[in-house]
């Protein structure tokens, strides 16, 4: 967890009164990049930190070498637990947190303790339950950390579960979906973990590109993801007032084109298909005009022809309503209608 890198980091600045980002690396392994994220990180909270750039230099608190955790203000002391509270959930870093409190001034830390319980994180959206943390997390992070490979036996999507020893590199928390970055054989390889069903580790010794960076390789990921998301794209003619609603069905894969006419505006949409494209725009109705390409606009006939075939005895003569501006849609922003 980075809160427990963050505590970590602080204690050993407070032992060794300056580090290099290599130092921390090493003592907590994980890569150079990382740990000279968490100093920023830090600094960027208002925790005294500084660089010091030459040969020599490297990371202090500020008051010099000897300077401890004390000689935090009670300003600095609010901003490293207002970073750390919220993300500190396991009963390791919340020990850590304790330690930590325990070591400020007594003045400042009714504050700080109010600190790490004034934000919270729901990682659930309107409408989605709550996706606990998978078990088997804690036993991959493990490997990480020791570096060492483990054998899984692996569900891939249309596949038959097989057998599969990997050097385990890094994991990631994306959307609370959990994702293992390993070296395969066949090379790297991205194993969502909750089709991971059995995870036995070995004594084998991982292997690990001395290049490594796992935010570098994560974001290579998502590139190569998105594209094959967005590998049909469509021209919508709609409402201004309407688009931050296609931005919120549609992310990242969501432009406007062009300068509003008469209140309407072209906007470019994506998705791996048309059909995933129609089914977005379904619940919009009139509201909508797809103007190309016409492979959208046949599903959208066929999808129109399905529900006119199923429901023909349903009302035309209600006034459209746009998806998302009914009580629960506009109060939180999610379409009433679509895919």
């Amino acid at each position: 967890m980075r809160a427990d890198r963050l505590v970590a980091v602080l204690l050993l600045m407070q032992i060794r009164g300056r580090v290099t980002a290599a130092d921390l690396a090493a003592d907590l392994e994980v890569s150079v990049a990382t740990a000279r994220r968490d100093l920023e990180a830090l600094a960027a909270a208002g925790v005294p930190v500084y660089p010091q750039p030459g040969r020599g230099g490297g990371w202090s608190l500020v008051g010099g070498a000897r300077t401890d955790l004390s000689g935090l203000t009670a300003a600095e002391a609010q901003a490293l637990f207002l970073l750390v509270g919220p993300a500190a959930v396991s009963p390791e870093a919340r020990a850590a947190l304790r330690k930590l409190l325990g070591a400020l001034p007594r003045t400042f830390r009714a504050d700080a303790e109010a600190a790490t319980a004034a934000t919270m994180i729901d990682p659930a959206g309107w409408g989605e339950r709550d996706r606990p943390r998978p078990a088997m997390v804690d036993l991959l992070q493990t490997t990480v950390v020791r570096r060492r490979k483990i054998r899984l036996t692996y569900a891939g999507r249309d596949r038959e579960p097989a057998e599969r020893l990997v050097d385990p590199w890094g994991l990631v928390d994306k959307d609370d979906t959990w994702y293992l970055l390993a070296g395969t054989d066949r090379g790297r390889r991205t194993f969502r973990i909750d089709r991971i069903i059995q995870a036995a580790p070995t004594d084998q010794p991982a292997e690990r590109p001395d290049d490594f960076v796992l935010t570098a390789a994560w974001q290579e990921v998502v590139d190569e993801i998105e594209q094959r998301r967005s590998s049909t794209w469509a021209t919508v003619l709609i409402q201004e007032r309407f688009v931050p609603i296609l931005r919120d069905q549609f992310g990242r894969h969501c432009h406007t084109d062009g300068e509003p006419d008469r209140g309407r505006v072209h906007v470019r949409l994506a998705a791996p298909t048309p059909l995933d494209i129609a089914r977005h725009l379904a619940g919009w109705g009139a509201l909508i005009e797809v103007v190309e390409p016409r492979s959208v606009q046949d599903e959208l006939a066929r999808i129109g022809a399905e529900l006119v075939s199923r429901y023909p005895g349903g009302h035309t003569d209600r006034k459209a309503a746009a998806p998302g501006t009914g009580h629960r849609g506009a109060e939180h922003g999610r379409p009433a209608a679509g895919g």
